[in-house]
């Protein structure tokens, strides 16, 4: 129903409320007079209920209007205190809608800020924990009043590292705990101390995390570890020395396996045994010095040749070739191969590529050896060409070998301002020298060579040559009119045979020769001694001459 027709409404039932009071009057006989009198009275009724409902009304609005105030001022301290942005209420808005939307939105942020206290307080109990077990400082924040999102998230974030930081912690100290155990019943320690006893019999708990408790239990753990090593390293020790004397004793395997329980761990126990032990020996070795030091220089022997040592230096330790087997004796003894095993040790890996290259080149000599036998060239296997393939790697190998150790020499002698010596020279000289005598030998055995050729070829032109082939063979054999082994005659002349024949070696087939007399083809030729009879002066001048010449020819394989 519209406002104007309740309006109409009003109207009407008051219209009829005052007809039927005058009908009613009308019928009493009341006068026109108390007539208008009484209704004056309805009129002044009427209007005082009416002023009255308007007057509630106006103390409704002004409720209202308050309410909306309250809301308001309380709106606004929410905003500020939960640092949100303001909030408007929209332009033409009634009082009761005005007041429904700031209530919303004050219940809305009342809520926020409860639940950012409730994690706040939630976030401060980690801390607190945290902060306790980690020995740490605690998160700065004013817990009075609403934290900020931005506070809150930094506030996550630190605990979040804080309980990362616990873990990370937790596991180093187990981890470590369980080391400091560990070396504490290999030492057969006790722990003695206030840490020692938290660390090893507490609750892992309820250990304090700090960054000077795992400090301390990490500088424990070393000093453990390093009895522990000092333990082990004696124990090595002693057990390379037992080793070397039994070696130099020749202990009999029996009494070597009874022992061998004591051969392993560092424990007191073990290194007492190992400690008797080595007295045990020390005096069997003086009981039996002369085989000890003998022992002692087959060693020293062997590692003289493994530091290249020349003779020389070896003559410099003069104890070696003394045949007076005493005390002092062996102590030198054992002093020098001390001394020059702590040398081949420091620098094995250089002695070990000086080495390399030496293997090498014995092997690369006896590949040229091979190459000096004839007999190689009637493989029927290939082993010719594995031969020469292997020397060409080899040559390869040997030259790469040469180039990276000189480098790594010349950065040893200027790091230690010292030669590096192999059998008394420095590398480059010994290699150069070791390709000189190369060289001489080869330049030696071709004019040995060359000399029995000479010899040869003076014998065969003075008494003749003798046939390298059976008669039968030549006789039998199949031949070509015309050519000796594959030389066509019809433009050969005889000084050219002569030479071709003194010149080179020939490769006899088991074809048939042309004999030198001139003959025919496939008759036998009876050799004809010209030692009968003294060579003529002028023949002997020209044989010399053809000797000079042929002295100066490389005969090749």
């Amino acid at each position: 129903m519209r406002r104007s027709e309740v309006l109409a409404e009003a109207v009407s039932c008051l219209n009829r409320a005052l007809s039927a009071l005058g009908d009613i009057w009308e019928e009493i006989g009341i006068p026109e007079e108390l007539r208008v009198e009484r209704t004056g009275a309805v009129k002044k009724h009427v209007k005082n209920l009416l002023d009255m409902m308007v007057a509630e009304e106006e103390h409704l609005k002004e409720q209202l209007l308050k309410s909306v105030a309250a809301y308001r001022k309380e709106l606004d301290g929410l905003c500020t205190e939960l640092q949100a942005e303001p909030f408007q209420t929209e332009e033409g808005s009634t009082i009761l809608q005005m007041m429904k939307d700031l209530h919303t939105h004050v219940e809305v942020l009342l809520k926020q800020k409860k639940d950012r206290k409730r994690e706040l307080k939630a976030l401060q109990e980690q801390d607190k924990n945290l902060c306790d077990i980690l020995c740490v400082s605690n998160f700065s924040i004013d817990d009075s009043a609403v934290p900020s999102l931005d506070e809150l998230d930094r506030y996550r974030r630190h605990v979040a590292s804080l309980s990362a930081e616990k873990e990370r912690r937790q596991e180093e100290f187990v981890s470590i705990k369980r080391q400091v155990i560990l070396c504490m019943a290999e030492l057969e320690h006790s722990p003695d101390t206030s840490f020692e006893r938290d660390v090893v019999c507490e609750d892992e708990e309820a250990f304090c995390l700090s960054t000077d408790n795992i400090a301390n239990l990490q500088s424990l753990l070393q000093q453990l570890e390093a009895r522990r090593a000092l333990n082990e390293a004696m124990c090595a020790e002693l057990r390379s020395r037992i080793t070397e004397l039994w070696e130099r004793l020749q202990v009999p395997n029996e009494e070597r396996e009874a022992f061998a329980v004591h051969m392993t761990g560092s424990k007191a126990k073990t290194r007492e045994a190992l400690k008797l032990e080595v007295e045990r020996l020390e005096e069997l070795k003086l009981q039996n010095i002369k085989s000890v030091v003998q022992a002692i220089r087959a060693e020293l022997a062997e590692y003289w040749d493994k530091c290249f040592y020349s003779q020389q230096q070896r003559d410099a330790f003069g104890p070696y070739y003394d045949e007076d087997y005493t005390e002092a004796l062996l102590q030198l003894h054992d002093t020098e191969v001390g001394k020059v095993k702590s040398y081949y040790e420091t620098h094995k890996e250089l002695f070990e590529a000086v080495q390399k290259w030496e293997e090498n080149w014995k092997l690369f000599l006896e590949l040229e050896r091979k190459t000096a036998d004839p007999s190689r060239f009637a493989n029927r296997g290939g082993s010719l060409l594995k031969e020469e393939k292997q020397r060409a790697k080899l040559q390869k190998a040997l030259s790469k070998l040469q180039e990276e150790l000189e480098s790594r020499i010349q950065a040893w002698e200027q790091e230690r301002e010292e030669p590096f010596l192999v059998k008394g020279q420095q590398f480059m000289e010994y290699v150069t020298e070791q390709w000189q005598l190369y060289h001489m030998e080869k330049e030696k055995e071709k004019q040995e060579r060359h000399l029995k050729k000479s010899r040869q070829i003076e014998t065969e032109m003075m008494y003749g040559s003798t046939p390298r082939t059976p008669i039968k063979r030549r006789l039998l054999g199949p031949h070509t009119p015309g050519k000796l082994n594959g030389t066509s005659l019809s433009t050969a002349t005889p000084n050219s045979t002569i030479r071709s024949a003194f010149g080179a070696t020939l490769f006899h087939s088991p074809t048939s020769r042309l004999p030198p007399s001139g003959g025919k083809l496939g008759q036998a030729r009876t050799p004809i001694r010209v030692a009968a009879k003294p060579p003529r002066p002028r023949h002997r001048e020209r044989n010399k001459e053809n000797q000079s010449q042929l002295n100066g020819t490389t005969l090749s394989a």
